[in-house]
């Protein structure tokens, strides 16, 4: 779900909105996503069971405030793969040109059903490998954009501050969407039945994946911006790193980082489907979605297959409905939401001062930051809540 390239795909796309101030959004978006790995954390030492905003917030503040939390997640678990879809799609074409960019779409989204209807899933040994791979490329572009800039100095503390872009509004819009380089961190709260010591290490494990990653992400960001400073034209903006990364390591590099942005998405992808597909078996075995068609699992696979081949068709649908931009908006609105509601459950059990404030300012962040997204992210997004709302209060839990 989270991957060491996290900051890549997603690059372009703050690049334009921050105005080149892509690692200072990554380093705001770090402070607000610690703050919030705190509250999980902690609500995973009360709640040692495999948890998640829906399990916390409903049973820490409200059973349908748990439910809009769970069903915020849901519509992040959903558009996780279109985006993956629309961005692996991209890529494809700078690889094989002559085949529509939609074939492509068609192909990802079946990869993505096809993965988990079959239940392949990736090992810890193939992920180790799949990470040094990742962080062998991570090194190499770190190598090419300082020798890059040796050649081509354009000033070390841009990527920063650049007074001549900066806007304390586009800053603000840009870090809202460089939460998207954190989204996935929440899924250890899910653990909490297999970790060893999960009152402890749910907590220390959340908080070091928004660590690194956070970290990660600004080295990433800032070689690419002193290779490609805002004011350049990019030639695509969804797959803009791959450009930059061409320039500072020429034509073979930039196939390199191509076809390894590719399979971290498919990774990604397809984890977001399993993701969502157990997210709807939990919700349907509690009755709060039709349990005779989420909770079905798979007699030979032990899968919820139908729920998979649900999502599998959204992804494919929303991958031909929304842009990149307009899936990651709204993919980060219903994050803010479940994080927003985390940060609540744990201000609420606080015991300590500290753990009260750092409750607290991570809802107050989170909360800016959601405000900040653009107005159609918040408009489709409130008429998802208005939906799901308006199911749980009519229907009610399945008996």
């Amino acid at each position: 779900m989270i991957q060491p390239t996290a900051p890549m795909p997603l690059f372009g796309v703050v690049h334009e909105t921050a105005k080149g101030h892509v690692v200072t959004a990554i380093l705001i978006a770090m402070f607000g996503m610690m703050l919030t790995a705190l509250s999980y954390g902690r609500m995973a030492a009360i709640h040692p069971q495999a948890g998640s905003a829906y399990t916390y917030v409903g049973q820490e503040i409200h059973p349908t405030l748990g439910f809009l939390a769970g069903w915020s997640m849901l519509m992040d678990y959903i558009l996780n793969p279109v985006i993956c879809v629309i961005w692996s799609a991209r890529a494809m074409t700078n690889l094989v040109a002559a085949i529509p960019e939609e074939i492509w779409r068609v192909a990802f989204a079946a990869l993505f059903t096809w993965l988990n209807l079959r239940n392949i899933q990736t090992t810890a040994r193939t992920n180790q490998a799949l990470t040094f791979a990742m962080g062998l490329v991570i090194l190499a572009m770190l190598y090419f954009s300082g020798t890059y800039y040796l050649a081509h100095p354009t000033g070390l503390t841009r990527p920063f501050y650049d007074p001549a872009t900066f806007s304390l509004t586009t800053l603000s819009t840009g870090t809202s969407l460089a939460v998207l380089t954190y989204i996935g961190f929440d899924g250890i709260s899910t653990l909490g039945e297999e970790v060893i010591d999960a009152r402890r290490n749910i907590l220390r494990g959340t908080v070091l994946v928004c660590l690194i990653i956070g970290v990660l992400s600004a080295l990433e960001s800032y070689a690419a911006q002193i290779v490609w400073p805002y004011g350049e034209k990019l030639p695509d903006i969804d797959t803009a790193y791959v450009h930059i990364a061409g320039r500072a390591g020429g034509p073979w590099f930039f196939q390199i980082v191509n076809l390894t942005l590719i399979l971290a998405t498919v990774g990604s992808g397809s984890g977001g489907v399993l993701a969502g597909a157990r997210l709807m078996f939990g919700m349907g075995r509690e009755g709060n979605l039709p349990r005779g068609f989420f909770s079905y699992v798979h007699p030979a696979s032990k899968i919820p297959a139908r729920n998979v081949a649900l999502i599998g068709a959204m992804s494919l649908i929303g991958s031909f409905v929304l842009s990149y931009q307009s899936g990651a908006e709204l993919l980060n609105f219903g994050a803010f939401i479940g994080f927003m509601g985390v940060n609540l459950a744990a201000l609420k059990r606080g015991t300590t001062l500290p753990g009260r404030l750092a409750a607290a300012l991570g809802f107050l962040v989170c909360a800016y930051l959601w405000w900040n997204l653009p107005l159609p992210s918040k408009l489709y997004g409130g008429g998802w809540l208005a939906i799901g709302l308006l199911w749980h209060l009519t229907r009610g839990k399945e008996k």
